[in-house]
């Protein structure tokens, strides 16, 4: 399991990879490029998120923030279509074989 993490200080340097191998023994932990931030793109929905629905700060009480919430999502994913992934398992397997030389230890794909 690939766990992507961005470069913030909670999750960057050994001590992460150590903490998350601690946690969950089969992830991996791969960080995005620093100063590519338009990769992380749950961070890219909730800047929308934000700027759209939750500014200004006027939501009375939790069930009404879940529901607004909820319903930008709703409306968000309406006109979504998905992509074709180009990314293909040969791509894969050789990010693999990559990762495991530096890390110094084989990792398998997982069909």
């Amino acid at each position: 399991m690939f766990w992507v993490t961005d470069n913030g200080s909670s999750h960057r340097g050994d001590v992460s990879a150590r903490r998350l191998s601690h946690w969950y023994p089969n992830a991996i932990q791969v960080h995005t490029p620093v100063h590519a931030s338009w990769l992380n793109q749950i961070e890219i929905y909730f800047s929308i998120l934000q700027r759209k629905v939750l500014t200004p700060n006027e939501i009375p009480d939790l069930p009404t923030l879940e529901k607004t919430i909820t319903d930008f999502q709703a409306y968000y994913q309406a006109p979504a279509k998905p992509f074709e992934w180009k990314f293909t398992r040969t791509d894969l397997e050789e990010l693999l074989a990559k990762l495991s030389r530096y890390a110094g230890k084989p990792q398998k794909a997982v069909a």
